[in-house]
């Protein structure tokens, strides 16, 4: 009863990789425009 249920959580940590994996693939460029705008924000302002 006790292995059942360790391989669940591991199929549940699997799915779950894997939804991520592929989410950041669906949305790669967004993520990558995003993060550029962010850096080029905090790098052109003049916090000091």
């Amino acid at each position: 009863m006790k292995n059942s249920k360790k391989g669940m959580e591991m199929v549940q940590v699997a799915i779950l990789v894997a939804i991520a994996i592929g989410l950041g693939l669906l949305f790669k460029d967004n993520i990558t425009s995003f993060i550029e705008d962010t850096f080029m924000g905090l790098s052109s302002s003049s916090f000091q």
